[in-house]
């Protein structure tokens, strides 16, 4: 009587296993790609305040010597803020607004294991801002 019931048994997968193994797999994806989606925070962050401080290099000079007055222009601080970006391999939008630069970066990280559920990728965004600074002088 035990042979015929091991024979009914073989190959069968208890509904309990399936379940506990697509758990396990989404629990592997949520640690893999939420922590690619947190660099991908940080370094949308980093590149906006790189760029919003590269941007408020683009002071008008005539201004500074002739009074010591920190002016932004702001084509050449936009300009700035965009070459870093360029050269960081990244775009985003740039607004240079009185005496500050502010610059907002939007990364698209794609996602490794729970595209298998659905999820292709995430969007984060960053935003920072930076003003000229005469810094400490020896």
């Amino acid at each position: 009587m035990s042979a015929r019931r091991t024979e009914r048994d073989s190959g069968q997968v208890t509904a309990m296993v399936v379940v506990m193994t697509a758990a396990l797999i989404l629990l592997a994806g949520l640690v893999l790609d939420g922590g690619l989606v947190l660099v991908a925070r940080q370094n949308a962050l980093t590149l906006a305040q790189e760029a919003a401080r590269a941007g408020a290099q683009g002071i008008d000079l005539a201004a500074y010597r002739q009074d010591g007055a920190l002016v932004l222009l702001p084509a050449e601080a936009e300009a700035d803020a965009r070459a870093y970006l360029a050269a960081a391999g990244s775009s985003g939008t740039i607004e240079v607004s009185g005496d500050a630069v502010t610059v907002t970066v939007t990364i698209t990280q794609p996602m490794q294991i729970l595209s298998v559920a659905g999820l292709h990728a995430v969007t984060v965004h960053a935003t920072a801002s930076a003003v000229p600074d005469r810094g400490a002088v020896p």
